[in-house]
């Protein structure tokens, strides 16, 4: 078996040394993340036929309902199988349960095209084998329905990694590409407005084809072939690149469209890696490429020379850290992460300075008290550390908002500057 070009890092808790990166030791303790059933919130809004079936607890049911903000009247594409004191007790089977609940699931949506069996803690403890039900599902409902599962379980994954289990579960099911032009994959979920955008500038670009992966329309898979490259939008998606790169396809590296500076250099490794003259690719991003610089300006008056300090939630923190740090002149005391890909951060651990220090699944107790100590102007943390932190005296930003929130892209640039000047506006408020 031939080695991937993307290196494949241990996930290890601790501190990490790459290029330009000090450290400072390694860390090992009490972790604070949320479990990968919540990227079902932001899925479930992409893929408009697709539905999402948590097979787990009562308290699985709770957070997704208390996270997404769902009504007891609204009918999301996701809900939960709960597992019962009679299954935990093998009284019943569980099998026989689950096929049940399906079946009243399709019946009563009958627009359902992909069914996703998404395990959870209490399944994985009960060890009740999801791949095996969804394939005995599969064969009973294809080709109406495509039953497929993964794993959300805080045991496995970490927030933002239930989307990479998601899709790695497509990738497998993605039709061979027929056509010989060369073709782009933008892989990782977006708001369909973003979408939107970058679709209009990459068409404007020219000379090759455009898909989106996951497309709107979970049975509208895009192809893959030995002529399509793909690119990053989101930076936790390892397991779904190296599926793709199973696939025949190619790994574009680049920085995440994040900000100005990082939604160029995006565009600028797209046009490099489909043979396009860089001139071209400036003159189609050139307008609104200023339009962002124009709208993240209006915020850097109140963010530069301030100081900010990251816990880890999303692995989308080193890309933000560069953001506030090279377009808002700010500086970045600690910047933590989950889980630190280094082949997938490569471009972006190329640009951060050499005195930054970089934490992978640091010890939250003991990143607390550096926090505590170091007393930043900005601290983005998770919710259940927001308000002791607050307590203290601190300014803070959920990082959950990064997430939930459009970022990407040359037009959403000024909001994601506004995420995080608007916290310190309302301290200096509170405080006149």
């Amino acid at each position: 078996m031939s080695a991937l070009p993307i290196p494949i890092v241990a996930q290890e808790a601790c501190a990490v040394k790459t290029g330009p990166i000090t450290t400072s030791g390694a860390d090992r303790g009490q972790r604070e993340v949320f479990c990968g059933l919540t990227g079902i919130i932001w899925l479930h809004r992409k893929m408009q036929d697709a539905f999402f079936l948590i097979v787990g607890s009562r308290t699985c049911a709770h957070l997704m309902q208390s996270a997404a903000g769902v009504m007891i009247f609204a009918e999301p594409r996701f809900g939960t199988a709960i597992i019962g004191e009679r299954d935990l007790a093998g009284l019943a089977d569980a099998h026989e349960e689950l096929e049940r609940v399906v079946t009243e699931l399709l019946s009563r949506r009958p627009q359902i095209r992909t069914l996703f069996l998404v395990g959870s803690c209490p399944s994985e403890v009960i060890k009740l084998d999801l791949a095996r039900a969804a394939q005995r599902l599969s064969q009973k409902y294809t080709p109406q329905v495509r039953i497929l599962n993964y794993s959300g379980s805080g045991i496995e994954t970490t927030f933002t990694q239930g989307e990479d289990a998601c899709l790695r579960s497509l990738v497998d099911h993605l039709p061979a590409r027929e056509s010989s032009k060369p073709h782009l994959m933008v892989v990782g979920t977006l708001a369909d407005v973003v979408e939107d955008q970058l679709r209009g500038l990459l068409n404007a670009l020219g000379g090759f084809e455009v898909d989106f992966f996951p497309p709107r329309r979970s049975a509208e898979l895009p192809g893959v072939s030995a002529n399509t490259q793909f690119v990053l939008v989101q930076p936790f998606l390892a397991d779904t690149a190296r599926a793709l790169q199973g696939k025949g396809a190619s790994w574009i590296p680049a920085k995440y469209p994040l900000g100005s500076e990082g939604t160029t250099d995006w565009f600028l490794a797209i046009g490099k890696a489909m043979d396009l003259d860089e001139s071209r690719v400036q003159e189609v991003i050139r307008a609104p490429r200023e339009r962002a610089v124009k709208a993240v300006a209006a915020h850097r008056a109140t963010l530069e020379g301030k100081s900010a300090f990251f816990f880890p939630d999303s692995q989308l923190e080193l890309p933000l850290a560069r953001f506030m740090h090279q377009e808002l002149g700010m500086s970045v005391t600690e910047v933590a992460t989950p889980y630190l890909h280094r082949g997938l951060m490569a471009p972006e651990l190329a640009a951060i300075p050499a005195d930054w220090t970089v934490h992978e699944a640091p010890d939250v107790d003991a990143q607390w008290d550096r926090c505590i100590e170091a007393r930043p102007d900005l601290v983005i943390c998770g919710l259940g550390l927001a308000n002791p932190l607050e307590a203290h005296g601190l300014t803070t930003k959920w990082a959950i908002e990064l997430v939930f929130t459009p970022i990407q892209g040359f037009e959403q640039a000024g909001d994601l500057a506004a995420l995080f000047s608007r916290p310190l506006r309302r301290r200096m408020k509170l405080a006149a």
